[in-house]
């Protein structure tokens, strides 16, 4: 589990094949092998860490990418330099800033305005998870929907959130991973036995 609230911008180091590198520092200074790591709101398991790539020798680390993964995300779309937001897991003891975010990528949406006033497009299946004040996660990113409307939504972009996210580099055009709220989720799979 995550809670949407980016923790490090990191950048593609290197893609070959299912192998994805991501240069980063302080997602992986308590890293080991097998733990989780979101990618642009896409957990991934870290393989194999190294030091000294990139700006200032930052560190990096590596995942498997499966076929699925790189078609149902925008992770397939990544070339090297592109930043990526990271974020490690919530641990039980942390506070959650954001929602309960899974890491599990329910499509690609299209942005259609950039930040601060964000309009995303989105696949017209998930349109009915999406409510004005509640939260979906945008390339990994913890957000408040402002306008629910009938083939996406808006959120309001803080001038942080952009400077410190892929947010703020994105346009009109670019894909974004979308995550829905799971509770949203889980309440119309509970009231399908009332219909």
């Amino acid at each position: 589990m995550f809670t949407g609230i980016v923790e490090e911008l990191g950048a593609v180091v290197s893609r070959d094949g299912a192998k994805l590198r991501i240069g980063a520092s302080l997602v992986i200074e308590d890293a080991k092998q097998g733990d989780s790591i979101a990618v642009n709101g896409c957990c991934l398991t870290v393989v194999t860490m190294g030091p000294g790539v990139g700006e200032a020798g930052a560190s990096w680390w590596e995942a498997d990418v499966t076929d699925e993964s790189y078609a149902r995300t925008n992770l397939g779309a990544l070339a090297p330099g592109d930043p990526v937001n990271l974020e490690r897991p919530v641990r039980l003891e942390d506070r959650l800033g954001g929602h309960l975010v899974q890491g599990h990528v329910d499509a690609v949406g299209e942005i259609v305005e950039p930040v601060p006033d964000l309009r995303v497009r989105m696949p017209a299946e998930l349109t009915r998870y999406v409510v004005a004040k509640g939260s979906i996660t945008v390339d990994g990113i913890s957000l408040t929907v402002v306008d629910a409307l009938d083939d996406g939504f808006t959120v309001a972009v803080i001038p942080h959130t952009a400077e410190v996210t892929t947010l703020g580099r994105k346009g009109p055009g670019d894909r974004v991973n979308l995550e829905v709220d799971v509770m949203a989720k889980y309440v119309e799979r509970l009231l399908e036995g009332y219909k």
